[in-house]
């Protein structure tokens, strides 16, 4: 499922106008990326939670220069489901 798909199936259900519907979910995605980006995780209840995760300082090898790289310290963002949203998914048949 695309952004777009997402929402068209929100503006079939609600009955709000697609505009209104995109300029909502973009504002989520927008408010997601900056808690993130401020170090803050986000939490949705039944659904799960959108944190950071610390990667350690590593010496990487970059093979086509075949030279040593160091990687700093670092963030990564990561999403752990909550356990209503892996019972969810867990009933679903395996294509």
């Amino acid at each position: 499922m695309t952004k777009a798909d997402l929402v068209n199936e929100i503006a079939i259900s609600t009955g709000y106008d697609k505009r209104t519907i995109t300029v909502i979910v973009e504002s989520f995605i927008d408010e997601l990326k900056d808690s993130l980006t401020k170090g803050e995780n986000v939490y949705l209840r039944g659904f799960g939670s959108f944190i950071l995760k610390k990667r350690a300082a590593k010496v990487a090898r970059n093979i086509r220069a075949k030279e040593s790289v160091n990687v700093p310290e670092h963030s990564i963002p990561a999403f752990k489901a909550g356990a209503e949203f892996k019972e969810a998914v867990y009933k679903v048949k395996a294509k």
